[in-house]
């Protein structure tokens, strides 16, 4: 009998792209992807309280994001609609993960609601279901759904999983919110990079294709960059940015690098998950 109740605080954690491929275009504008997930003890924490009238209230809106087109309502009447439930719930948010910074916050979100509630509500969808309904959501949801360190390819919803080495990463969030679909649709994003095969991929191969663009349009990211990669030359921005993060076998020697960060940076720490929280739920 699972743990899990209402009474739970349910975790949403964040992810680090180690690497970030572009290697073409659907007809349908969407971008071909390569990357590998990596999930991170660093997290939004999400509760629920069930009603009876079958309303989804999301109690704890984010500034500037109308409680309608937020991912965590739009996730509860999804799984509403797709299994044919009538429950209601409210939804707290406690939103920890910044916004636009390559961290995955808002999908995490959205897939620890859909995990939830599917369990809370006792839907019955089986995991790959939920994926395929995270996927109408956003390219980055299923992979939470999915619960394991992956290479990721397609639009981002076909995984090879992998047992990744414990690492710590040192975290450094630039004063800047990028928008995705700025970065996607620059007419200068390299789209054709050489695919590479899952196994062939060791921790420390590739690049991000779309930090350059960042760096170009953002100098903050580029500035925040040029700071980490002193310390480890194979710092990396995480998604399409604003965040950039150094990997640590040592999390002694990221501590030690944290404490020279220039006054009035962003920089936190967090320990590489071996799998999702709720990868076993």
């Amino acid at each position: 009998m699972s743990a899990w109740s209402y009474d739970s605080r349910w975790p949403a954690p964040a992810k680090l792209n180690l690497f970030l491929h572009v290697v073409g275009r659907r007809d349908d504008g969407y971008h071909l992807l390569q990357t590998v997930f990596r999930f991170i003890d660093r997290a939004d924490s999400l509760s629920f309280a069930p009603r009876a009238d079958g309303r989804i209230v999301l109690a704890t809106p984010l500034p500037g994001v109308a409680p309608e087109t937020d991912l965590t309502v739009r996730a509860a009447r999804l799984l509403q609609q797709a299994s044919g439930c009538d429950h209601g719930v409210t939804i707290h948010l406690d939103k920890q993960l910044p916004m636009g910074g390559g961290l995955g916050g808002g999908s995490s979100d959205a897939a620890t609601v859909l995990l939830a509630l599917n369990h809370l509500w006792q839907t019955g969808l089986s995991r790959g279901e939920l994926e395929r309904l995270g996927l109408v959501l956003g390219a980055d949801v299923p992979v939470f759904i999915h619960g394991r360190n992956s290479f990721a390819e397609g639009v981002g919803e076909n995984f090879t999983d992998l047992d990744l080495p414990p690492a710590s990463y040192l975290v450094l969030q630039p004063p800047v919110h990028v928008p995705t679909v700025a970065i996607f649709g620059a007419p200068e994003l390299c789209r054709d990079t050489p695919p590479l095969r899952p196994a062939d991929w060791r921790p420390g191969d590739g690049r991000n294709d779309l930090q350059a663009v960042a760096c170009a349009r953002f100098p903050a990211v580029a500035e925040h960059l040029a700071w980490l990669r002193q310390f480890a030359p194979l710092a990396m921005m995480t998604g399409s940015g604003a965040c950039v993060f150094a990997t640590f076998a040592d999390r002694a020697v990221a501590e030690a690098v944290q404490a020279t960060l220039p006054a009035g940076w962003i920089g936190w720490i967090a320990d590489g998950l071996a799998t999702h929280p709720l990868a076993e739920l």
